[in-house]
């Protein structure tokens, strides 16, 4: 398994990457959404920001906590949870989640408020990772997916989860390139 310093590094590599590719797009580029209904550029930029901040952060820091308390329950992980660790990234597939007020993220309401929010995220991932050494792996939070992961498992998440979402990435620039030609 790589180690939360490697995985901060690779994840910086990757936020870079997705701040410097924001500057290619146009507000409108960012909000227009595919042909089958998915998501835009610019929801799939706040999808990343928020469910870094907001789930797998936030439970790096309940698992820390749990740390400090002594008091944290240990939740086995599940198959799909091992296999991604295992592997260290997501498989390569397309995820559809039907849209639904609660999971389709908002469009983002300037560019700014994205370059913002990645840093903001990068930001948090520099002041966390240096708490993971201390951190049991017996303290878990369930992931609605993959089962008890640790602080340590939540916060590799954040990187795989975002070189994941590459993919798409590139398959919505190609379509707005396709749409334009």
């Amino acid at each position: 398994m790589v180690t939360t310093k490697e995985a901060l590094q690779r994840f910086e590599e990757t936020a870079a990457y997705y701040l410097q590719e924001l500057d290619q797009f146009s507000l409108d580029q960012l909000k227009q959404t595919p042909s089958d209904n998915g998501w835009s550029i610019g929801q799939m930029f706040q999808h990343l920001i928020n469910s870094a901040l907001y789930m797998q952060l936030r439970n790096v820091d309940q698992c820390l906590v749990q740390a400090q308390e002594l008091q944290g329950d240990s939740v086995e992980k599940t198959e799909a949870g091992a296999a991604i660790f295992a592997q260290g990234s997501f498989p390569p597939i397309r995820v559809q989640v039907p849209p639904s007020p609660e999971y389709t993220p908002k469009q983002p309401e300037n560019k700014e408020q994205l370059i913002e929010g990645l840093h903001t995220v990068i930001r948090r991932m520099k002041e966390i990772e240096p708490a993971l050494a201390e951190a049991s792996r017996q303290n878990t939070v369930p992931h609605p997916r993959f089962g008890g992961l640790s602080a340590e498992e939540w916060f590799l998440l954040v990187e795989m989860h975002y070189r994941h979402h590459l993919l798409q990435l590139g398959r919505l620039k190609q379509e707005l390139i396709s749409e334009t030609a």
